[in-house]
């Protein structure tokens, strides 16, 4: 090595919509010393394990390093704790899959000249969205472009908005342990972005049936988290922070906590005072079925499962959490028995009636209905296929399209509006039909579906305000089910 070797930094990620699934990687390369991004890398995979694909990010990040410099020294930053462990000697390597590619990394540079460190996954965004970058090019049966990439400057922002609101977050305010976990090396507001001077893409073009279990979150109770959920989490984590998530265990913390969050869900937004209050639909999802951990379609046409011991107890929690927030006036709920029997617990907690409304049903998935993805893969791949590539696909048998599904949410949705202005309603339902209605809130495309994590039992709620305008108050709220 001589005197003028450079020192890297490689930040890697991958991530699979299924696991195995639809795959992809993301490497950054960047300067020790500047933060400089000197190359950004990233490619989609077919259908691979979560583990593999971050092993072709950390081989795709060492290769370009030595590609700059081969007499470099790295240091690899990785939030895969497998990945890091088994590269530096500490774990043993067992899976036949991963052997070779751990092999073929440790080959690049010499012995002593590669270290390892395990980072937290919010600190690892670039990588992350490059990684999701090329997962979504695949779904789209493309390459991933770096002309048309916008990872550096999505992570960057992301960072500097945790940053922001870590600063602006009251002293040993509980609300602030959240947000802080993901700005731990924010840039300022007021930071330049560093410069990008390479970017280098991916050969390995995506037929649409590799995009496989990406529409698997979009399923009814085959939901499975996609390579996108870092932005559902983020959502999340800023939803409950900014409805006042204390932190658990500190003294009255959970009552104080849904006071605060009853009050900033029911409070107008941005909107001029003399809109008036907003309707506020809460939406709630159904408890689990002994179909939901299974992960198998289940929507408005096959068997109707009641809701397991387990949905029970979690309705029962999420009915306690909603009576010490203190602001549902109505409950509407899904004709389906999950759906109402969820409702029906809360109700009693509450001492509200429960109106059954036909439009907030869960889509139908006609003859995929019981089955789990792969089962759906193995019998209607080209019915599967066409599915994710286009949400005016209907599964087969005759199932509902997703723009089927939205068109009927956008119908219930102003009819409910029109019938509770100005007040906060709990809708009952299921994952296809809130996750539509929050991304017609957003005005997000279809594909949007594909990436949102919606848990069982969780709540969400968006405000609608007199002129049209939607305002997403909260996403994906688990906290009372822990």
């Amino acid at each position: 090595m001589t005197g003028s070797a450079r020192e890297f930094v490689v930040e890697a990620d991958g991530g699979s919509r299924g696991n195995p699934g639809p795959a992809g990687y993301g490497a950054v390369v960047l300067d020790a010393a500047t933060g400089e991004t000197l190359v950004e890398a990233a490619e989609y995979l077919g259908v691979v394990t979560n583990n593999v694909a971050e092993y072709r990010g950390l081989l795709a990040g060492l290769r370009a390093a030595a590609e700059l410099d081969p007499d470099a020294t790295v240091h690899v930053r990785m939030d895969s704790k497998l990945v890091v462990e088994q590269m530096s000697g500490r774990w043993k390597i067992k899976h036949p899959d991963m052997k070779p590619l751990a092999a073929e990394a440790a080959r690049v540079f010499p012995p002593g000249r590669v270290t390892y460190e395990w980072i937290p996954r919010a600190d690892n965004k670039h990588a992350d969205r490059l990684a999701n970058e090329a997962m979504d090019a695949g779904a789209r049966g493309e390459q991933w472009s770096p002309s048309t990439s916008t990872a550096e400057l999505d992570a960057a922002t992301d960072r500097a908005a945790s940053a922001g609101r870590t600063a602006a977050a009251p002293a040993g305010a509980g609300e602030a342990a959240d947000v802080g976990t993901a700005g731990g090396d924010a840039l300022s507001a007021g930071e330049p972005l560093p410069r990008t001077t390479t970017r280098t893409g991916a050969g390995s073009a995506a037929s649409g049936g590799d995009a496989a279990a990406a529409g698997a979150s979009g399923g009814g109770e085959a939901a499975v988290s996609g390579g996108g959920a870092i932005a559902g989490e983020r959502v999340g984590r800023a939803a409950r922070t900014g409805a006042g998530g204390a932190a658990p265990g500190a003294a009255g913390a959970p009552a104080a906590a849904d006071v605060r969050a009853a009050k900033v869900v029911a409070s107008p937004g941005w909107g001029p005072p003399d809109m008036g209050a907003p309707a506020t639909f809460v939406l709630l999802r159904h408890g689990e079925t002994p179909l939901t951990p299974q992960k198998r379609f289940s929507g408005s046409g096959g068997s109707d499962p009641s809701l397991s011991p387990v949905g029970r107890e979690q309705a029962e929690r999420v009915a306690e959490s909603l009576a010490r927030r203190g602001t549902i006036e109505a409950i509407v709920a899904s004709p389906l028995a999950r759906t109402r029997e969820t409702a029906g617990i809360v109700a009693v907690r509450l001492g509200l009636p429960v109106t059954v409304e036909e439009g907030l049903r869960e889509t139908d998935f006609g003859a995929w209905e019981g089955l789990t993805f792969g089962e759906v893969r193995d019998r209607h791949p080209a019915d599967l296929d066409a599915w994710l590539a286009s949400p005016d696909a209907e599964p087969t048998g005759g199932g509902e399209s997703f723009a089927a599904t939205a068109t009927r949410i956008a119908a219930t949705r102003d009819k409910l509006v029109a019938a509770y202005a100005g007040r906060t309603v709990l809708l009952v339902s299921h994952v296809t039909p809130i996750k539509t209605f929050l991304r017609l809130a957003l005005g997000a495309p279809p594909e949007s579906l594909f990436r949102m994590e919606l848990s069982a039992a969780s709540l969400s709620a968006v405000a609608y305000y007199a002129d049209g305008g939607a305002s997403v108050r909260l996403f994906n709220e688990t906290s009372h089910l822990r």
